[in-house]
């Protein structure tokens, strides 16, 4: 069976890949309590969620290391979750069953464009600058939703938004966490976000015992053999609604557009991690990896998230994590993904990171917020790579970052930058041509914004 993985013609062994994958896995664990908070926002149950997010996670990224055998880590994606949630389902209106509907025919697209071959032709389209601009722009998206979750950035009717208190303990607990994993980071602590949460979580409930409002609540047990399915199947419930509304296309197109980027962009980062590790230890050694399988474990993700009950699922970043330490084949996602299956056994555990009521519309989640602005923070380093000295993609970035944040909407985001981009180019002395797709995306977002 080890032989399968081809271990010693990558440059490892059996001990490396078990803590390639142990590393993975807990420096991306936090997505089981921050999806499953995320998600419950839009109306889902957090053990639900985080049954969903823990089976994906598992089934994809075991797919991807028997199929693709890559060392790549699969779950519900950062930012994803949050279009999910607070542009889909809480500003446009649309129930979760629609919503998961949406991730479902998403899933299949991406699952078509891989077999058909035209991940190159689509990636070759888009301008490298706007795709970094629209990663960069999720990431502020995210953290000014942690910000809000801490309490740092609160609503005001005067100034729209404005500085919270901290005076409040629940406030400064998660302000705790914050600078506790703001300084893991900086020391370049692996498993960073997941000590932070799951200091700020023990904290937060000794605090709690000792008398102190607003704290995390001690659960009631930590392991339970019952499962919450409730989400399963849900989508087909929402499949035949979401035909009616046109306007839902848009949004389909969005979240594909945003899990092929964000899996592309992570796969090439990985792999080009790994091969440069090989190099330096191996030189002998020339190993090589199928981007095309990958792209199959992540639309099968999607597909079987969605069935189960979560957003999109896509490849994660912190897969590096495990590389580092070791992991170079798909022996190590295996036990990324036997731990996630593991894992659901502790869904007890979820209380700890409910969200706590400050008052009638404020709701705070001091042990996961830290966790959404520290990723909003490593997304938005993506601006280096934008040219901000040519006018075109400096105005189609700042349109992309500006209105996604302003608006709420990873949607009004994606299409602002668009438009401003086609706009500023057509009118440009050095106008280039564009590709057919830029021109089909212009036109479907000009109808996002007539729809309206």
């Amino acid at each position: 069976m080890l032989s399968y993985f081809k271990l010693k013609e990558h440059g490892t062994d059996l001990k490396s890949e078990i803590l390639g994958g142990i590393t993975t896995f807990l420096t991306m664990a936090y997505i089981l309590g921050v999806n499953a908070s995320i998600l419950s926002s839009a109306g889902l149950t957090p053990h639900s969620v985080f049954f969903a997010t823990a089976i994906s996670s598992a089934v994809a990224t075991i797919f991807m290391g028997i199929y693709a055998n890559a060392p790549i880590a699969l779950a519900p994606g950062m930012g994803l979750n949050a279009f999910f949630t607070y542009t889909v389902v809480l500003s446009s209106g649309y129930t979760p069953a629609e919503a998961l509907a949406m991730v479902f025919v998403s899933g299949i697209i991406f699952l078509f464009i891989s077999i058909l071959g035209l991940r190159k032709l689509i990636v070759d389209s888009i301008p490298t600058s706007l795709k970094q601009s629209i990663g960069a722009a999720i990431g502020f998206f995210v953290a000014f939703i942690g910000l809000n979750k801490l309490g740092i950035i609160i609503s005001d009717q005067a100034t729209y938004v404005t500085l919270g208190s901290f005076k409040n303990p629940t406030v400064l607990l998660g302000v705790f966490g914050l600078i506790l994993t703001l300084i893991l980071m900086t020391l370049e602590i692996k498993s960073a976000a997941f000590i932070g949460l799951l200091s700020t979580a023990i904290i937060g409930i000794v605090l709690g015992l000792l008398g102190i409002s607003g704290m995390p609540v001690l659960p009631d047990g930590i392991i339970s053999l019952t499962f919450d399915t409730s989400s399963v199947g849900l989508f087909l419930s929402g499949l035949s609604s979401i035909l009616t509304k046109p306007e839902s296309i848009v949004i389909i197109f969005t979240m594909l557009f945003v899990d092929f980027f964000d899996t592309a962009g992570t796969l090439i980062a990985v792999i080009d991690k790994i091969k440069g590790l090989v190099k330096s230890e191996h030189p002998e050694l020339k190993v090589d990896y199928n981007i095309d399988k990958m792209l199959y474990s992540d639309a099968l993700g999607t597909i079987v998230g969605a069935t189960l009950g979560t957003s999109n699922v896509t490849s994660f970043v912190e897969s590096s994590s495990g590389v580092a330490a070791g992991g170079r084949t798909g022996l190590s996602s295996v036990v990324v993904g036997v731990l996630f299956l593991l894992s659901t056994l502790f869904s007890p555990l979820l209380s700890v990171i409910a969200s706590i009521p400050v008052n009638d519309t404020l709701f705070l989640s001091p042990v996961v917020a830290p966790t959404l602005v520290i990723v909003g923070v490593l997304m938005a380093t993506q601006l280096s790579n934008v040219d901000w000295h040519d006018f075109r993609t400096a105005a189609s970035g700042f349109a992309t970052i500006i209105i996604m944040v302003l608006s709420y909407s990873i949607a009004n985001g994606i299409a602002a930058g668009f438009i401003v981009y086609v706009i500023t180019n057509i009118f440009s002395k050095e106008k280039k041509k564009l590709p057919a797709i830029i021109w089909v995306l212009f036109v479907i977002f000009l109808l996002h914004f007539a729809l309206v």
